[in-house]
């Protein structure tokens, strides 16, 4: 399809319009709603500026929705989901967008839809900073609590880390079996990584078993369970006065998905990250009311060396 070179919003608009005919082969007022509200997300973008869709990122995208969600009923605000999904893999079939960014359109809640429940912001890092490392089990709570709540990982893979997976050479952390049906290889930022090396070196008891987290009480040595990771996150969040909208380690998964998504991250990227293995689950965390979107994306902290 021919697109001028001299890119406006109009000009952009009438090839999806095109595009849903002939391609699409959508009715005539689907037509019209899909590119009302298409031109309704580039006129907001861009804002009379020339339109450059690869300069557009997932958090307007997210945005937007967010926002059409204050001025529309919950059926409308559905189709300008569905408006910009087909919008966006109009761009990237036509070689305009270099992402797909259909895929960080948000999931729409239906009516009586639970939102995901997290911690803000600053209460997710005031949270993180009160991490005790006073006793060999606070060492051990520390690590693993950082282990979910930096790398997403699950209270059942924190439990079943074993010491081969620890790859401090190339500051890797391997997970061995996931939701997805397969593996996975994290980076092992260094503020993990430290609290990982200060519980392996000053507070591990010596054991024989060759996971990395143990008991340190009752059957000193033996390999936790998951359940020692959920109650050493409500115990921190006893600690630090935190009343919760809910208590165990799944509260950090979502709190990191959360915050990833709301620094311009990608659905797959979190996906990718927090192993689920279907896209859908990750659009749910898509569904938060986000107050202000950053414009300037998250860097992954240093890894270990």
């Amino acid at each position: 399809m021919n697109i001028d070179v001299e890119m406006t919003v109009g000009t952009l608009l009438v090839s999806f319009e095109e595009y849903l005919r002939r391609v699409r082969g959508l009715c005539p007022g689907t037509c019209r709603n899909y590119v009302r509200y298409a031109g309704e997300f580039m006129t907001t973008v861009f804002a009379g500026n020339a339109p450059d869709p690869h300069q557009i990122r997932p958090a307007e995208v997210l945005a937007f929705v967010c926002g059409a969600s204050d001025r529309y009923q919950p059926r409308t605000v559905e189709e300008v989901a569905t408006s910009l999904r087909v919008f966006f893999r109009f761009l990237h079939s036509e070689g305009l967008c270099r992402d797909r960014l259909d895929d960080a359109v948000p999931m729409v809640p239906r009516r009586g839809t639970t939102l995901v429940r997290h911690l803000e912001t600053v209460l997710f890092e005031r949270l993180l900073s009160s991490l005790d490392s006073t006793s060999p089990r606070d060492l051990r709570d520390r690590a693993m609590i950082l282990c979910v709540a930096r790398l997403g990982l699950r209270a059942g893979e924190v439990a079943r880390l074993q010491l081969e997976d620890l790859d401090w050479s190339n500051a890797t952390l391997r997970i061995r079996s996931r939701k997805t049906g397969h593996g996975a290889l994290l980076p092992l930022i260094q503020e993990v990584g430290t609290a990982l090396a200060a519980y392996l070196q000053q507070a591990r008891p010596e054991t024989s078993n060759r996971e990395v987290f143990v008991l340190h009480k009752l059957r000193i040595g033996a390999p936790i369970s998951g359940s020692i990771v959920r109650r050493a996150v409500e115990r921190a969040l006893d600690r630090a006065g935190i009343a919760a909208p809910t208590r165990g380690s799944n509260l950090l998964r979502h709190s990191l998905a959360t915050g990833l998504l709301e620094h311009g991250a990608g659905l797959q990227e979190i996906g990718d990250l927090m192993g689920h293995s279907s896209l859908a689950t990750t659009r749910i965390y898509a569904a938060v009311n986000v107050i202000a979107l950053r414009e300037v994306g998250m860097p992954w902290p240093e890894t270990a060396s």
